[in-house]
């Protein structure tokens, strides 16, 4: 049957069809895919909107609206992508964001995607704050990755809307993180999924709304569970240079855990990190992935370099809480203070804004892995040496002041 003029064209279940086809097959577009609100109603979880998506391609993920419209829940076919720490989507409510000397983020750390700044990211510091022209606040006292996790959204709206030949799926959302003498910063984020597609878009705006010079520090924490991450799955990037590493300090080779091929779960392991310094390609774009070859599944993570120009990879290899993270960065893992001395510190002047354009890409079957691993290596291979050495040559990041 010919298509008719000015369809959206998709593909189900391995059958290429327009809207209309689809139509005379269903009552609604909710049988394939969609978009639905609900709301947690137990536990530490209770209270939180929760938007679920679903594509025709058996892609599945959850964004938390009450929690700065992160990521919580992510599936493909039934196999879980993201991570679930024992913590659960806790309600923003029961947060104290000073607990713990500033670690009780860890109470609060679950799912594939958690935010973090927008002023603040990686470990407690206390900064100066003159920049707000307010005596009796001299500094600020930053706790662990900053504030905007545990911030709820206000929605702006979700559904399904077409864009050119296709159906594409999206929610939308503000979320505010405003004090008195202090910083006025609005994250302004979209999620988008083709009906039938199988990866997830995430387009940022954050925009200083207030009127005072402020600064802003931005990170994803990335963070994939089993079994994507098993024994021998291969951690794949352009690294052109291991900045840094946590270890580095000891003889990390007697761990056993190299940044390539991942290990088993361990007992009483401490995390690891790295900083590695990425090769873009000709477009400016940056991929990295973690790849199970043994059940050909992974997940591909694709930034703008000049927008991320840093990247850490978390292994958190512990029994009962295992986890691999990506970690795309604004600044070196150094923190915010050494920022502020290398003029590397992002100031946002009223009205001014960053955007972060961010795509998460399911890769189903050997074929998918081999592409992504050929494209990435085409960019730069990435070291042989499961324990590079690291330079400790953190690159200039420029443009900031």
């Amino acid at each position: 049957m010919a298509q008719a003029k000015g369809l959206s064209k998709m593909k189900i279940f391995d059958q290429e069809m327009d809207e209309r086809e689809l139509a005379r097959r269903a009552g609604a577009l909710s049988q394939f895919a969609g978009v639905r609100l609900m709301t947690l109603g137990d536990g530490v979880e209770r209270g939180i909107r929760m938007l679920a998506f679903r594509t025709a391609a058996g892609l599945m993920f959850t964004v938390l609206v009450d929690r700065a419209f992160d990521i919580g829940d992510c599936e493909f076919k039934g196999i879980p992508i993201g991570w679930h720490s024992p913590t659960g989507f806790r309600n923003p409510g029961l947060h104290e964001y000073e607990g713990e000397d500033g670690l009780s983020w860890v109470r609060s750390f679950s799912g594939l995607l958690v935010t973090c700044g927008l002023d603040h990211i990686l470990y407690m510091n206390e900064v100066p704050a003159d920049n707000y022209v307010y005596g009796p606040r001299n500094s600020v006292h930053h706790s662990l990755h900053g504030r905007v996790a545990n911030i709820p959204a206000r929605l702006v709206g979700y559904g399904e809307t077409k864009v050119d030949d296709k159906i594409v799926l999206w929610a939308e959302g503000i979320v505010v993180q405003a004090t008195v003498f202090g910083e006025d910063l609005h994250l302004i984020r979209r999620i988008e999924a083709d009906v039938d597609g199988q990866d997830i878009r995430l387009i940022d705006r954050v925009v200083n709304h207030g009127f005072y010079r402020t600064p802003h520090m931005y990170c994803y924490h990335i963070n994939l569970g089993f079994p994507i991450l098993d024994e021998g799955s291969r951690y794949i990037a352009p690294i052109r240079d291991v900045v840094w590493a946590a270890h580095a300090g000891e003889n990390y080779r007697s761990r056993g855990v190299g940044y390539h091929r991942q290990a088993a779960p361990q007992t009483a392991f401490h995390e690891q990190v790295w900083e590695h310094e990425l090769a873009a390609d000709e477009t400016g774009h940056v991929s990295v992935a973690l790849v199970n070859d043994r059940i050909g599944i992974g997940l591909e993570l694709t930034t703008v370099k000049s927008q991320f120009p840093c990247h850490y990879e978390w292994q958190n290899l512990q029994e009962g809480l295992y986890a691999l993270g990506f970690e795309p960065s604004t600044n070196h893992v150094t923190g915010n203070l050494e920022a502020r001395k290398r003029n590397e510190l992002i100031w946002l002047e009223h009205g001014e804004e960053r955007r972060y354009e961010t795509t998460f890409s399911v890769l189903n079957g050997a074929a998918e892995i081999a592409a992504c691993a050929g494209r990435i290596g085409r960019v730069q291979q990435q070291p042989v040496d499961e324990y590079p050495e690291p330079s400790f040559n953190y690159p200039p990041i420029e443009g900031r002041v």
